[in-house]
């Protein structure tokens, strides 16, 4: 798709995030200038049980919770374990840790970097974009999710 190698971060707490959390530094990530995307992964909270003898009633969670994250409001479906953010060049990453460590102060967390989120299109992406996809959606589709992904624009 593109010949640009943009790096990676992978930031990883110890504990899952509770929704008030993960608004605040998602927050505070969506500020830093030079962050192209920013991924949120962890396990799924379904609005009905999928499976069991409770399958197909409807499932209450507390961490399933609508937060604001610059002035956009997204409906988390994932309780947070790690956010990986893609930047345009390595300036960015000091400020990432910055912001980490000034935040994750009761508990660990790592920062790792490397090549986290799919960079070519995938026979998903093509399947749900077509040919000629948007290089910042590449990587981004869920195929078992019927939405598509959050977008925040920060200029």
């Amino acid at each position: 798709m593109t010949d640009a190698t943009f790096p990676q971060v992978r930031i990883v707490p110890l504990r899952l995030l509770k929704p008030v959390t993960a608004e605040s530094l998602l927050n505070k990530l969506a500020g830093i200038t030079g962050v192209r995307r920013i991924l949120v992964r962890g396990p799924g909270l379904p609005e009905d049980v999928p499976y069991g003898p409770a399958r197909g009633n409807p499932n209450p969670h507390h961490d399933r919770r609508t937060i604001n994250v610059g002035d956009t409001e997204i409906a988390l479906r994932v309780q947070v374990g790690e956010v990986i953010l893609e930047v345009e060049d390595d300036s960015a990453i000091t400020e990432i840790r910055s912001i980490c460590d000034n935040f994750f102060v009761n508990y660990p967390y790592q920062i790792l970097m490397g090549r986290f989120m799919k960079t070519d299109p995938t026979l998903v992406d093509y399947a749900r974009y077509g040919p000629d996809a948007d290089p910042d959606l590449i990587g981004l589709a869920d195929p078992r999710s019927r939405d598509g992904p959050v977008i925040i624009r920060t200029e």
